[in-house]
């Protein structure tokens, strides 16, 4: 959730693990699926990974791999259970909020930001009266991405110094409207999370009740995410859990996507993660992801109105370098693969990346937790080209053997 593609894609990292691959004694070791999936999550290594998770859900049962370190001084393997910091995967849960407000008939996608927080988005150049509920949650709102107005995210110095300090939607919004929008609302796409922290206000001023509020009682309550959790100004992250690490670039933002020149790893698992908000600060777990996403595409959260409004989808060619054909919707993306296509929606966060995907009728569904979000391949490591964690998710939900 924290940057752009490009700066996504090159901000990987080395961190010195080994494969400690494991499928013996857990479900679906026997299943011809965990060869595949052992290899690919074992080959995430050599990119960068300290330690990876994965779990697909198919008709069949669950499958479940991994490989590496969840903490790289005990050399210990990541928790089969393991609790992550889900970053932009909360988007999804967000947009899902807000459609089952449309569907009854509190609030429509057509409602501009000023209808229900004015004077919020005002000034230079930013016009909360022509920006609709909709182009928040499909980033065409132009609204800038505040997470950049923020340098000490990506600086090693500034986020240790501040990884404690709370940062408000109100505080996040204001600092992304005090520039200038990217382009007039409607007229393109670029990813900003400023839309969802603004989708967060929203909610909570149609229900009276926080965003998180809302989210646990209307998605994970019902569907029994009992590992998934909204934390709030929290820093903790519930056991059990793998370390999160993270390797700065020397200039921070102003770094070269081409030549990051990255400090060493750090321990980032506790932070306060406020600063996500709406758009990036659940926990979660494989198992829970791979729940919501099935019973998603499965029709049991959305009416079908809203469920058509979500997957109506438009070009993100903002994205197109690490998912090429990529198309996005409401807080969630399609994208083609060699088995018709798979519905997404990852996140980044200092110290942990997910990655998922599901079919279109919900049948299949793998979620990935890497316990980094700072991939730089190993020396000799074979070239990627895109998401490195791509290929998994496409052999998962496509059988390929």
């Amino acid at each position: 959730m924290k940057r752009t593609v490009a700066v996504m894609v090159a901000m990987t990292a080395v961190l010195g693990t080994t494969a400690v691959s494991a499928t013996a004694g857990t479900a679906g070791a026997h299943r011809p699926e965990a060869k595949v999936l052992q290899r690919d999550a074992d080959a995430l290594l050599a990119q960068g990974a300290p330690g990876v998770l994965v779990e697909l859900d198919t008709p069949r049962g669950e499958v479940r791999v991994r490989s590496g370190h969840g903490d790289v001084r005990r050399r210990t393997p990541v928790p089969w259970e393991a609790k992550f910091r889900a970053g932009s995967f909360t988007k999804p849960f967000v947009a899902v909020t807000v459609l089952q407000l449309v569907g009854e008939g509190r609030l429509s996608l057509d409602d501009t930001v000023e209808r229900w927080l004015p004077g919020v988005v005002a000034g230079n150049g930013n016009d909360g009266s022509k920006i609709t509920v909709r182009q928040l949650l499909q980033h065409t709102s132009g609204l800038r991405n505040y997470v950049l107005e923020f340098p000490h995210l990506f600086a090693e110095e500034g986020f240790l110094r501040n990884r404690f300090t709370t940062m408000t939607a109100r505080e996040a919004v204001a600092k992304a409207v005090a520039k200038p929008p990217t382009f007039q609302p409607g007229q393109d796409w670029l990813y900003s999370n400023t839309g969802y922290a603004l989708a967060g206000m929203i909610i909570e001023r149609v229900t009276g009740r926080t965003w998180q509020q809302e989210v646990r009682d209307r998605i994970v309550k019902p569907l029994g995410l009992h590992g998934t959790s909204l934390p709030g100004t929290s820093p903790h992250l519930p056991a059990p859990h793998a370390r999160g690490y993270e390797r700065f670039p020397e200039k921070g933002i102003e770094a070269d996507p081409e030549d990051p020149r990255y400090g060493e790893a750090v321990d980032v698992t506790l932070q306060n993660p406020s600063w996500g908000g709406a758009a990036g600060e659940m926990i979660t777990t494989t198992e829970d992801g791979n729940k919501f996403l099935r019973a998603l595409f499965s029709g049991r959260v959305l009416r079908p109105a809203q469920f058509a409004e979500m997957t109506r989808t438009v070009p993100a060619p903002a994205f197109e370098a690490a998912w090429p054909g990529v198309r996005y919707g409401l807080g969630i993306m399609w994208m083609p693969n060699e088995c018709g296509g798979l519905w997404s929606h990852g996140g980044d966060i200092m110290g942990f990346m997910t990655r998922n995907g599901v079919t279109s009728d919900g049948s299949r569904s793998v979620v990935v937790s890497v316990n980094t979000d700072s991939m730089v391949p190993r020396p000799g490591a074979p070239a990627v080209t895109g998401d490195p964690v791509r290929e998994l998710v496409d052999h998962a939900l496509c059988g390929t053997r």
